[in-house]
């Protein structure tokens, strides 16, 4: 993880996907280890100071895991004043998406917009870098 200065931060709204990018390669970077990242934003596109990463994730998001994990991030996300959550898939592998990454962000997606918690973005952070996962990549199973 990279820091960037607190004053980027607070004064760079994530407007674009150019932007969220560049910001997550940043803070994330490249892969070394497997957890899901959340960065949360403010009404105003201005990034929450409070990143999480989240190595013990279960395996799959079935059985109710999905759905558990964004009532969570909800309660976190009131607590914080976000009104959106970008998620950083993080794994030491290639730039592929997995059919298990395809799920996770399906699955993920849909119960966070269930709980009034709209992903802003999901990005993948591979053993090369950090890219863009569109929501056609995982939304047409």
């Amino acid at each position: 993880m990279t820091d960037i200065s607190a004053e980027t931060a607070r004064n760079v709204p994530l407007v674009t996907d150019e932007l969220i990018e560049q910001r997550v390669q940043a803070l994330v970077g490249r892969a070394c280890t497997r957890q899901v990242w959340m960065l949360f934003l403010y009404a105003d596109h201005v990034q929450v100071p409070l990143v999480m990463p989240i190595a013990d994730y279960p395996e799959s998001p079935g059985g109710g895991n999905a759905e558990s994990f964004a009532a969570s991030l909800k309660e976190i996300a009131d607590v914080a004043r976000a009104t959106q959550v970008i998620f950083v898939w993080e794994r030491y592998a290639s730039d592929s998406l997995t059919p298990h990454d395809c799920a996770w962000a399906r699955h993920l997606q849909r119960a966070c917009t269930g709980e009034g918690l709209p992903v802003r973005a999901q990005l993948l952070s591979h053993k090369r870098g950090v890219r863009w996962i569109a929501a056609e990549d995982y939304l047409v199973a």
